[in-house]
């Protein structure tokens, strides 16, 4: 896997005890999240609802979105968005030229707002069915966002989560021709910050004496809770691992949960024993096996996470020069070689 990764960062109770780079990358690198950023606006959606903002997930999107009336998203519930079981037709593959995902990049690079072209879309199933990976989903989520709380997602995010848990580092969104955040993919952040908000999630949404993200909305966004949203081979689901809201399910779970972007980044998270996994790629032939080397990644990290609670790893840096403590992260840090 090194070939591929970019970097990788593995905290145990609270220490760092795995961290490098690889391809030129340092910890001063900012990487694209890709679908990893899906689950920091799941965070702010249960923020939001938390704050008042959005009074019930049950409620149709279109309640606080009235721009996508007439559209797919008509009348679909929150919730069925969360899940991604929106209903809408889409076709998210990459190496399909004419693909959905692929018309929506080339509309974004000729400045076509993204609001529009979700609005373009249609339904093809009953809402709450299906799960069909859909990041337009993801999108809606961002404008509800927008418009429930009345602030751009970059605001949002800053003030609820970044300031609050003491991200190291600045990130940044891509944005449209309007400037609306493309949050389906789009956040820019190191490495180190990616593992900080998985410690987030470890714990409960819970920073030292603040709950960050309310402890409800984490359980609830990592337990699926329809028969279509379960692990494991499913009928009324178009992949083989599970959904909550905006987070993976492994099958087999152990209680472990992750988001996952395309080209292999990571943000892997085993509670029962206490390790995070962040990891950063450029895996070039995601388009030939990409689903597969999930899976085999996915193993990868519950070996190194069996492998860290057995042996009672120590905060130690891997290989390289030391690196700065991470600021106000309350994670431990030890400039040892291993």
């Amino acid at each position: 896997m090194i070939p591929t990764q970019t970097g990788m960062v593995v905290i145990k109770d609270d220490a760092i005890v795995f961290e490098d780079y690889y391809r030129g990358n340092t910890e001063a690198s900012k990487a694209i999240s890709w679908s990893v950023a899906k689950s920091f606006v799941s965070a702010l959606v249960g923020i939001a609802v938390s704050e008042g903002y959005i009074k019930d997930i049950r409620q149709p999107v279109t309640d606080y979105v009235p721009s996508l009336k007439g559209s797919g998203y008509d009348g679909v519930p929150i919730k069925d968005i969360l899940n991604m079981s929106s209903g809408i037709h889409f076709n998210e593959d990459y190496g399909d030229f004419f693909s959905d995902i692929n018309r929506m990049g080339r509309a974004m690079a000729f400045r076509t707002s993204l609001d529009d072209f979700v609005a373009s879309l249609k339904r093809e199933r009953t809402p709450g069915t299906f799960r069909h990976y859909v990041s337009m989903d993801t999108q809606v989520l961002g404008m509800l966002l927008r418009e429930s709380t009345k602030r751009t997602v970059t605001s949002y995010l800053e003030e609820k989560i970044w300031k609050k848990i003491g991200m190291e580092s600045d990130a940044y969104w891509l944005i449209d021709g309007g400037g609306m955040e493309m949050v389906f993919g789009g956040l820019n952040a190191v490495l180190r910050d990616y593992a900080r908000f998985g410690r987030l999630y470890l714990n409960g949404g819970r920073w030292g004496n603040e709950q960050v993200v309310p402890g409800d909305w984490v359980r609830a966004s990592v337990t699926p809770d329809a028969p279509h949203l379960m692990p494991g081979a499913n009928p009324a689901s178009d992949w083989v691992l599970g959904y909550g809201y905006q987070w993976w399910i492994p099958e087999n779970p152990e209680g472990d949960f992750l988001a996952i972007g395309i080209y292999n980044q990571f943000i892997y998270v085993h509670p029962r024993l206490g390790v995070v996994i962040a990891k950063t790629s450029a895996y070039t032939d995601y388009n030939r096996d990409g689903e597969d080397k999930e899976i085999e990644t996915i193993e990868f990290f519950r070996a190194i996470a069996r492998h860290v609670n057995s042996f009672g790893v120590s905060a130690r840096r891997h290989s390289g020069s030391p690196a700065a403590a991470p600021r106000d992260s309350g994670i431990s840090y030890s400039a040892e070689d291993a």
